[in-house]
């Protein structure tokens, strides 16, 4: 979801996006693609969990280009499903680190540049799990859970601020850790299948559509919102 959404920004915002992750070949690759976009993009090699590489990055956002105009925090993993009771402690915390742990540090920094220019617009990947319990991923439940708090509080307080914090929350996409997921399950991939209206999954470039108008001046009364973007799943 992250390249498809750093190609369209490229193509329909003329934005210099800086793309972080610690998967230096994929990020190259999606610098490539921005590229051939029209777009410019800087990668770089971070744990977005770290406090002081994310402080680094903002300031050398700033210190190059003069503000920070919108965030999209998008880092995430997934994992195989367990009983709740059979979860163990280090799954537990690893999943809560990089799924709610990155939001909080990434938003805690970003907010803090906003707040000096006056105004940005924060785009957080929650997912649908953070609307409904998934069996067997309580700690990635958990952990969607608290990315749409961290959301809501985001809005509460910086709202008159000028900053709009928002999220997204899809249902089952297409991606290459999804694909990761089925490989090693092939039962559970034909089981989401059948529960997704149409018996289909969302495309990476649909979150990327939602996650570019929340962060444009088109959205500029949106602030708070959990926007669900699964087909429908979430009201079978």
């Amino acid at each position: 979801m992250g390249r498809a959404g750093a190609v369209l920004m490229a193509r329909e915002h003329a934005a210099h996006l800086y793309l972080i992750d610690l998967d230096e070949e994929g990020g190259a690759g999606t610098v490539d693609l921005v590229r051939e976009a029209g777009g410019n993009a800087t990668f770089v090699h971070a744990d977005v969990c770290d406090d002081d590489a994310i402080a680094s990055i903002v300031r050398r956002i700033v210190d190059e280009h003069g503000r920070l105009d919108c965030a999209w925090n998008n880092a995430g993993i997934t994992d195989v499903g367990r009983p709740f009771a059979e979860l163990d402690r280090a799954s537990w915390d690893r999943m809560i680190a990089v799924n709610l742990t990155s939001v909080f540090v990434c938003m805690k920094y970003e907010l803090q540049q906003m707040v000096v220019q006056g105004f940005g617009s924060i785009v957080n990947t929650a997912s649908a799990s953070g609307l409904v319990a998934t069996p067997g991923l309580v700690h990635y439940t958990a952990a969607k859970h608290g990315v749409l708090g961290l959301t809501k509080q985001g809005a509460l307080e910086y709202n008159s601020k000028g900053i709009r914090v928002n999220a997204v929350c899809p249902g089952m996409v297409d991606t290459p850790l999804t694909q990761g997921l089925f490989d090693t399950n092939p039962r559970l991939a034909a089981s989401i299948q059948r529960l997704m209206p149409g018996g289909r999954l969302g495309q990476p470039e649909q979150v990327a559509e939602a996650v570019a108008w929340l962060s444009s001046d088109h959205a500029s009364w949106v602030s708070g919102l959990s926007m669900v973007i699964d087909g429908g799943y979430v009201n079978r």
